[in-house]
Formats: C-alpha cells, sequence, structure tokens
C-alpha cells in the first residue's frame, strides 16, 4: 500500500507541478512586450495544460475533482517560480528574467520526471513519466532557444552564417 500511496502521490505531485507551470506562462505571457516571446509563453502555457491533464488522468486520488475543476482552481500557495516572477514585475524586469527562471524550473522539472519514472514498477505510469521528461526537455530547448534570440545571440539556425572554416 505504501508503494501505491507514492505512487499516486508522484502523479499528484506531478500534475500540480504542471498547473503551477502553466499559471507561471499565463502570467509571462501577460507581461511579455516581445510578441514571439509572449507567443512562446502561451504555447508552453497551453502544453502544460495538456501535461497536466494527462498526469490527472492517472492519478486515481479524487480529491481534486475533475480536471477542469483541478486546473481552473486557484493554487493553495505560491510557487517559488511564480514569486520569483512577480518580483521581476515588481524590479519591471523584461521577459528575459522570465524565461531565466522558466529555464531553471524545465530543467528541475525533467531531471524530477525521470527521477520518478526510473522508479515506478507501473509500466503506463513509467512511460508517461518518461514521455512528460522528454517534452520537459524540449520546453526547455524551445526557451533556450528564445531566450538566445531575446539576448542576440548567435541562433543555432543561423550557426552556418559565423562558422568560418
Amino acid at each position: 500500500m505504501t508503494q501505491e500511496f507514492n505512487h499516486q502521490e508522484s502523479i499528484r505531485r506531478a500534475a500540480m507541478a504542471e498547473k503551477e507551470l502553466m499559471e507561471f506562462y499565463e502570467r509571462a505571457a501577460q507581461i511579455t512586450t516581445d510578441p514571439a516571446a509572449r507567443q512562446v509563453f502561451e504555447t508552453l502555457a497551453m502544453e502544460e495544460r495538456e501535461h497536466a491533464g494527462r498526469f490527472y488522468g492517472l492519478y486515481s486520488g479524487g480529491d481534486q475533482g475533475d480536471f477542469d475543476k483541478f486546473i481552473n482552481s486557484p493554487a493553495h500557495s505560491r510557487s517559488v517560480m511564480m514569486h520569483q516572477l512577480e518580483q521581476l514585475i515588481d524590479e519591471q524586469v523584461d521577459e528575459r528574467g522570465a524565461m531565466e527562471i522558466a529555464l531553471r524550473e524545465e530543467e528541475s522539472l525533467a531531471k524530477s520526471l525521470q527521477f520518478t519514472a526510473a522508479r515506478l514498477i507501473d509500466p503506463v505510469s513509467r512511460l508517461v513519466f518518461e514521455q512528460m521528461a522528454k517534452e520537459t526537455h524540449e520546453h526547455y530547448l524551445i526557451i533556450e532557444s528564445e531566450y538566445a534570440r531575446l539576448m542576440r545571440m548567435v541562433h543555432e539556425t543561423d550557426i552556418d552564417t559565423y562558422v568560418r572554416e
């Protein structure tokens, strides 16, 4: 029973982490002035909603109500990343700061999902966690690319232009 509780608790926490990221990206999109960066945040918010739904579909705790109620309910507490974003807003920092937070959070979440996946016995849950870890890493790469663009760094699509033999 303890293992099943831990399994269900892992799924609940994963769904909550995805929900928190969704809320973070929605708020980041609101403060972002760069249209391309705003679109990245909006797209990531939609994808995090989908991720939360996948985890929520595995959760059998029943204490959160249906998915719509869960996803639309206000967060119980302000996450660290949301607190950091609000501090940036107070300091009038632009979307680059939000992207820096997002990079750290996506990297941390990917590691956590991989760690959990490696310890799950249920093959369906393990596959979901592995897929989410992969998609979370892809989010990291999207944010990294957009961050490079905002910082006017050489973009990976332009590398041939700048590399000389």
